[in-house]
């Protein structure tokens, strides 16, 4: 029979051998990380999935006070027919009172003329600012990590870029003493052709309807030193924001299951807004007017932001995160038909509270 000539102890040196390389493997991490004492739960990228809180974000509302414009006066209007105003005149116009008219004359009102008035706030009306009230939001957060300063208690460092959503909305009802001015406006009229008070002309300029000479004049206005602004907002707005910097993050405990990181950079946000408006004028000694107004604008708004984040992973892949934001996209200003709508962005807050995954 044939020997077998390998020695007795070469199987268990051949095991031990493979042993000590797997002990060598599963070692690795705390290698990598000195001062850890297990396998650390390092994952080089991180997606986080938030939602967002937005504090300290105040609206206002300012401008406008007139009861009228564009041919519409607070007792009537005097607008084109379909004629174009053939020779200045116009057969689409109405008016409300008696009062208005004057065959006579007077010293501030020709004869045969039509007075049309518009009260306007002298003051220009602000609405207080509201800010309150939390905006909520979300937010998809991607962190990539670029390098590990091994001889600064394992920091990490990299980058991070963002997609957040939040919607704006703001009703304001206010009112406000003022002092307010009433425009007059002259229009002179043919004699014999007066309609009664209530009379309402049509576009179509049908032969034979009473018609006002369409070239108006005006004479000194009257300033009412008591009158009451009363005013209706309804804000909605959508901002859609992004932001991108770099990062660094501090680890802590036995696995590094603790992360406190700091980041900081370039924000952007897209606004995409909605306003309404009404407002009521009225005069202390009787008379006023309503107006309203509304429109809507996308605007680019950019400034900045910095953060800091806290997280812990509970197993390999998956963990929670809570944040705060600071960040700056200055102040959204627009008119809407002359009534202005502001948003101070200028320093937001917003608390974050997640659930992240790593890889």
């Amino acid at each position: 029979m044939k020997k077998n000539n390998h020695p007795r102890w070469a199987v268990p040196l051949t095991g031990a051998l493979l042993l000590g390389a797997g002990v060598t493997a599963s070692a690795q991490p705390a290698q990598q990380y000195p001062g850890v004492e297990y396998p650390a739960l390092v994952n080089t990228n991180r997606v986080t999935l938030s939602l967002r809180f937005g504090l300290n974000i105040s609206t206002k509302f300012s401008g406008v006070g007139s009861a009228g414009g564009s041919g519409h006066y607070s007792d009537g209007y005097v607008l084109r027919d379909s004629t174009g105003n053939y020779l200045g005149y116009t057969s689409n116009w109405g008016y409300d009172n008696a009062g208005q008219y004057s065959q006579l004359g007077t010293v501030n009102q020709p004869a045969n003329s039509f007075a049309f008035h518009n009260p306007v706030a002298s003051a220009r009306s602000t609405s207080p600012s509201s800010g309150d009230n939390p905006n909520v939001g979300v937010e998809l957060k991607y962190n990539r990590q670029l390098g590990v300063k091994e001889n600064w208690h394992n920091l990490r460092y990299g980058i991070e870029g963002a997609f957040n959503y939040m919607k704006i909305s703001a009703d304001s009802n206010s009112g406000y003493n003022t002092s307010a001015t009433t425009e007059n406006y002259l229009f002179g009229g043919i004699a014999g052709q007066q309609p009664q008070p209530g009379y309402r002309g049509h576009y179509n300029g049908d032969p034979g309807s009473p018609v006002l000479f369409a070239n108006q004049t005006g004479d000194p206005n009257l300033t009412v030193p008591n009158a009451l602004l009363q005013t209706h907002d309804d804000f909605n707005a959508d901002l859609w924001g992004g932001r991108i910097g770099p990062y660094i993050e501090l680890p802590f405990g036995k696995q590094q299951q603790f992360t406190l990181s700091l980041s900081g950079g370039l924000a952007l946000g897209l606004i995409n807004a909605n306003e309404s408006w009404k407002q009521t004028l009225t005069l202390a000694g009787g008379g006023g007017g309503t107006t309203s107004g509304g429109g809507s604008d996308t605007s680019l708004l950019w400034g900045w932001y910095a953060a800091v984040t806290a997280n812990y992973q509970f197993d390999r892949h998956w963990g929670v995160a809570a944040g705060v934001q600071f960040q700056d996209l200055g102040t959204y200003d627009h008119s809407f038909g002359g009534r202005h709508a502001q948003i101070d962005l200028s320093q937001s807050v917003f608390l974050t509270v997640g659930v992240s995954y790593g890889w």
